[in-house]
């Protein structure tokens, strides 16, 4: 095809406008004032990550002296960076201005977030005690003048750079001391704010509102206790934080366990390049000029001015305050239609596929299905992959349950699931303690896949029963992460997931697979080919269409692949949550190709593919989005969708979120997140598709 000019979007521009749309939310007066602030927080919380991953690459390369050109999908490295770092400068300022606005707004529902000059006498009385009780015995602080090399900050922790200005006459422990150097005058500290407690403090009250201090300020009315030794004029305290590079260096002592690598590999991290300085813009200069040099930032760093607070990821957990008026309005989790929980699931499987759509529906039946087979006689094994689990896991629970009760269990575990690592070794190890069988994956692949199986015996044969899902076996994120999940007693999809299984063990030998589409020898052939047929079809003057669903589209030869089906006139709706280096509605290259993001409420997160094949279509879900890591570095499982009823609910499903006019922004050349606008009536399609299954349910009940 000849080169369009722009004929992709850089992966990590696109990264930035995806968070631009998180940001979105937070401004939106549509959501309610508290969710709108935990927004703000995800924001947050969004950009350390693509500091730590993203940017620390695009580091690495400049560094490399390479240009990065064909990994940056033509960007030079050092040019991205620059690019990065003017954007994500003109981010943080909207984000302050919009923090700026949900503050006013929260004061007119009687809820004030404070800061130390602001106190009254009766909450002074409350935060000396609270500090003195609570903070203070968590305290770090590091005095930095004496030192010629200052400790190594910890990765995102946020610091309180403190400057002191003595009295000319020092009086420290009893001896006078005359400093005559205006630069011996200052002494400089830093006071690493405690993750242990709590950022928000809520204050007492005696006239019915709510006073909110965070703990940043809180320590700040306590300086003086803190730096009591010290005779200072004046004192000041500006926040500073470091974000380092999140890679993982994995030893290669052959010594050692994988699980003591990958733990030693994560203690690395916080002693890792750092790849960002944020600091309080209204600091003094020659504070931030002492902490730069002190600290050894560099000018492949990216240094960007904040707000006076930083680690606003924090916000997420901002606390409802009893306001349930300023929340969204709770979705219960819905029962599956025709799955009932109370009696047996094998039985009910064993009739006819079920599909688990959560947060719409209750993630229980994940764990009726574990706890079930942990104590159903007749169950002789369970195999399981896992990348990330909830605290205090059930699914975890159920899993030593089942060698409780003499089942065979193999756990398939990856130990280097990005920032999680930590809580997986310590799954491993609990696993292991209690007998549970653990295989730690394949060199150089990450197993990403979400798999279940049980072999069951019926009648002296055994009989295979299992789930497919596109999301994390986690119920915390089963909340407010959207995710199918493929309940099955299938048995030819079941012998290819068993082939999965096997893989692990034997990784040396490749599989072929009758009905699951498997990374990383086969899910880009796979569907490569089913893009084919549809242009085949095309050019035979067949119908032909194609509808996908997915968190990110980064693989240049799949965004050809569309390109091309475009040309020759497939239609092709695309629905992406995150990064989309395709263009769609470019004439000669993606005029038959659409796209929408949507972000709303829950964190869409399915992954679904619809070919038309003729009016006869051909739908699957899978693990795994259209990303080179996806492809061609990790085990991910796309299944085919065999049952009418399903296939059916799942094109209907995506129907709505297509339709969706206030959710939905529209990717083009600019990238401007413009939101879908039309004259048809409005459909927020996270609320439409709850009540398309609240519907459902209903009908079912008679009702």
């Amino acid at each position: 095809m000849d080169k369009v000019k722009n004929q992709y979007i850089n992966r990590e521009i696109s990264w930035l406008n995806f968070n631009a749309r998180v940001l979105q939310e937070a401004e939106d007066h549509s959501v309610p004032l508290i969710e709108r602030l935990r927004f703000l927080g995800i924001f947050s919380n969004n950009l350390d990550e693509f500091f730590k991953v993203r940017y620390a690459t695009v580091k690495r390369i400049a560094l490399s002296g390479k240009t990065g050109k064909s990994v940056l999908g033509g960007a030079k490295a050092k040019d991205l960076m620059e690019d990065i770092t003017r954007i994500v400068i003109d981010q943080q300022t909207e984000s302050l201005k919009i923090l700026g606005s949900i503050k006013k707004e929260l004061q007119k529902e009687g809820i004030f977030i404070i800061d130390e000059t602001e106190v009254d006498s009766g909450q002074g009385a409350y935060i000396k005690d609270f500090f003195l009780n609570k903070v203070s015995p968590a305290l770090a602080t590091i005095m930095l003048n004496d030192l010629t090399e200052i400790p190594n900050l910890k990765d995102s922790a946020a610091y309180l750079a403190v400057k002191m200005v003595m009295k000319p006459e020092q009086e420290l422990t009893g001896i006078k001391k005359l400093i005559k150097s205006p630069e011996k005058l200052k002494r400089y500290a830093l006071v690493e704010i405690p993750r242990t407690i709590d950022r928000f403090v809520e204050l007492p009250s005696n006239d019915g509102k709510n006073y909110i201090i965070m703990l940043d300020d809180l320590i700040r009315y306590c300086l003086g206790n803190i730096f009591s030794i010290f005779n200072y004029e004046s004192v000041s305290a500006h926040m500073i934080k470091i974000t380092r590079d999140a890679e993982l260096d994995i030893d290669s002592d052959l010594s050692k366990s994988f699980i003591e690598k990958i733990s030693s590999s994560v203690k690395g991290r916080q002693i890792s390049e750092p790849v960002r300085f944020v600091y309080d813009k209204t600091i003094e200069k020659d504070t931030l000029q002492y902490l730069i040099n002190k600290l050894g930032i560099d000018n492949n760093d990216s240094v960007i001015p904040g707000g006076r607070y930083h680690n606003r990821r924090d916000y997420m957990k901002f606390p409802s305050l009893g306001r349930t008026d300023l929340l969204y309005e709770p979705f219960p989790p819905l029962a599956v239609k025709n799955l009932n929980l109370e009696g047996s699931i094998f039985e009910r499987i064993a009739e006819k596929d079920y599909l688990q759509y959560a947060p719409y529906h209750s993630f229980s039946y994940v764990i009726k299905f574990l706890r079930e087979a942990a104590l159903d006689p007749k169950v002789r094994s369970i195999k399981l992959t896992v990348y990330r689990l909830a605290n205090n896991s059930q699914v975890a629970s159920s899993l030593i349950n089942a060698v409780k009760n003499g089942k065979e269990v193999t756990v398939q575990i990856e130990l280097q699931a990005r920032f999680d690592e930590e809580a997986n070794i310590e799954y491993a190890e609990q696993l292991q303690a209690e007998g549970v069988k653990l295989i730690f994956g394949i060199p150089g692949l990450k197993v990403h896949s979400k798999i279940c199986l049980v072999e069951r015996e019926e009648e002296g044969k055994i009989k295979r029963y299992g789930f497919i899902s596109t999301g994390n076996f986690n119920e915390t994120t089963a909340r407010i992460y959207t995710d199918y999940t493929l309940f099955t007693s299938h048995q030819s999809i079941l012998k290819d997931l068993k082939k999965v299984f096997d893989y692990f063990e034997t990784s040396y030998k490749i599989n072929k697979y009758k009905h699951l589409i498997v990374s990383p020898h086969y899910t880009k052939s796979t569907f490569k080919k089913l893009i084919r047929k549809e242009i085949e079809n095309a050019r035979a003057g067949k119908p032909a269409y194609i509808k996908v669903k997915m968190n990110a589209i980064t693989n240049y030869g799949m965004v050809d692949a569309l390109y091309e089906a475009s040309r020759n006139g497939v239609k092709i709706q695309m629905i992406v949550r995150g990064v989309c280096c395709l263009i769609p509605g470019i004439q000669g290259m993606s005029e038959n190709i659409e796209a929408i993001s949507v972000v709303d409420r829950f964190l869409e997160h399915t992954r679904l593919f619809v070919f038309c094949n003729n009016d006869d279509p051909k739908v699957y879900i899978s693990s795994a989005d259209w990303m080179t890591r996806n492809l061609d570095y990790r085990v991910e499982v796309g299944c085919p969708i065999y049952d009418t009823d399903i296939r059916k609910e799942l094109l209907e499903t995506f129907e709505i979120c297509w339709q969706d006019n206030v959710k939905a922004r529209i990717f083009n050349e600019k990238q401007d997140n413009t939101y879908r606008k039309n004259a048809k009536a409005p459909v927020r399609s996270q609320f439409a598709t709850y009540d398309y299954y609240l519907k459902k349910n209903n009908q079912i009940n008679g009702e």
